[in-house]
């Protein structure tokens, strides 16, 4: 059974009957539907609460959201649908950057966070470990990116699909759209006044952390592995795929979803 409500810009979709809920955020160029698969895997033992983040959704008019924005929605998504409740962060991309802050903002929303392929990027450390030819890349399709939203319409969306091409993105083209770059705006352009001054993340409940292997520049440093690493009831798992890890090796990664999940359902409190 799905429930679906609206809040705020969005709408929140509800499957599965468990006691404890999992929260799902996707990053670009994605939907809510980038999930589809856990979601088949874990609804019969949690409830699985997903939404298309604001501006990302091809069917409404397009605009770019600020930080304080996007976390008062996850912040509006979670109370609603999971009243009086902790949940569990499930993390990509975008999803990670916006949904580790949340996590810090309000942990006492939050019980586990799960993050895939994004750790501390932009850190000192990670920007350290990268080649002048990863930091070119790196500013590269982000500003590509940043500038596909300021041109829009059919040359910006274009040019959106594009880059995806080049990434290798999974995502079907035709569901990409040069408004799901206003995040790279916001970094790169300062749009809404930019991102700020930011904390870094350093989560005080257990984390699962997936990253892809083979890509041409990772978006975490080794301190950040080592640290997760060493937390208890933490565990970091690579596997050889791209960015897109749960599309890439999707059996893999729901078995090592579902084994963490098992192991540490027992420790909550």
């Amino acid at each position: 059974m799905t429930t679906r409500s609206n809040v705020d810009d969005v709408v929140a979709h509800v499957e599965g009957t468990g006691r404890d809920a999992v929260v799902m955020v996707h990053g670009w160029p994605d939907t809510h539907r980038l999930w589809d698969q856990q979601v088949a895997v874990l609804k019969d033992r949690y409830r699985c609460v997903r939404f298309t983040l604001p501006g990302f959704d091809l069917a409404k008019p397009g605009r770019a959201y600020g930080l304080d924005e996007v976390v008062e929605t996850i912040r509006h998504v979670v109370e609603q649908t999971c009243p009086g409740e902790r949940v569990t962060l499930l993390l990509h991309d975008w999803g990670c950057f916006y949904g580790y802050q949340f996590a810090m903002r309000h942990p006492a929303l939050v019980q586990r966070v799960i993050g895939v392929d994004i750790g501390d990027a932009g850190s000192r450390r990670n920007v350290a470990a990268m080649t002048a030819k990863q930091k070119l890349m790196v500013v590269g399709y982000q500003c590509w990116l940043a500038l596909a939203w300021r041109i829009g319409g059919s040359v910006g969306t274009g040019m959106a699909r594009w880059i995806a091409r080049w990434m290798r993105c999974p995502t079907d083209p035709d569901a990409i759209g040069a408004q799901m770059g206003y995040p790279y705006a916001v970094q790169w352009f300062k749009v809404k006044g930019g991102f700020g001054a930011l904390r870094a993340f350093d989560p005080a409940v257990p984390m699962l952390f997936f990253y892809g292997a083979r890509k041409p520049f990772m978006f975490h440093s080794q301190h950040w592995l080592d640290k997760i690493a060493a937390r208890p009831g933490s565990r970091v798992i690579g596997l050889p795929t791209g960015h897109w890890v749960m599309l890439q090796r999707p059996a893999e990664f729901n078995d090592a979803l579902q084994a963490w999940l098992d192991a540490t359902d027992g420790a909550l409190t």
